[in-house]
């Protein structure tokens, strides 16, 4: 049984890596799963759960409206000027449905501050997939098929919010090493072989667990 969390910078291929590895894992890829479970739990639509989900949150989400491209798994959708439900709340429903998961002891969560939320989780893998800005850009330019600039403009506005998201509501910088165990640089490396990387990393947190 493996538990591992991914958070990833922009370009660092973690939509490709993230179920891949799953797979490869033969546990629950569980990203698309995390915004209907938090819809379900606070009986929202669930078109408003995927506009809210992880970094558009807050005063972010106003901020974040002219972002038209997708960012990350969704599309961003209009959010209402007034929604009921709190920021803490959504927060504390999207933890909620994380660590339900993780009680299953697998699975891979994609971002959502995963590592965060997850830090005492005596199973859990925490992996950081990043590389330096110029790679990173040419690799989403082939991922997501989009030219340079656009490539561009969706890494400033993604990495930016995401790194905003975690700061505001863990107080820590996603990029800092101490969150993860391992740190990739999946620019450098193939994404095939970063799979291949991390399940063993898996494979291998596993073991020792098992063993202490």
């Amino acid at each position: 049984m493996s538990l591992v969390t991914l958070s990833a910078s922009y370009g660092a291929g973690g939509s490709r890596i993230g179920p891949a590895l799953a797979e490869r894992l033969g546990v629950p890829f569980v990203d698309r799963a995390i915004p209907s479970a938090v819809a379900e739990r606070l009986a929202l639509p669930l078109g408003d759960a995927l506009a809210r989900d992880q970094a558009v949150s807050g005063v972010f989400s106003r901020m974040l409206q002219s972002f038209a491209p997708a960012i990350g798994p969704f599309a961003l959708a209009p959010i209402p000027e007034a929604i009921p439900i709190s920021d803490q709340d959504y927060c504390a429903a999207t933890e909620h449905v994380i660590r339900a998961h993780a009680e299953c002891g697998e699975g891979v969560v994609l971002g959502r501050a995963g590592a965060c939320v997850l830090r005492e989780h005596p199973e859990a893998l925490h992996v950081r997939l990043d590389g330096p800005r110029e790679k990173r850009i040419v690799q989403a330019m082939r991922i997501e098929h989009v030219d340079r600039v656009t490539a561009e403009r969706r890494m400033d506005e993604t990495d930016r919010a995401r790194e905003a998201y975690v700061r505001q509501l863990y107080r820590t910088d996603p990029r800092s090493a101490d969150l993860y165990h391992l740190v990739i640089d999946s620019t450098a490396i193939s994404l095939d072989a970063c799979v291949e990387l991390i399940a063993q990393a898996a494979h291998g947190r596993a073991q020792a667990q098992l063993s202490a």
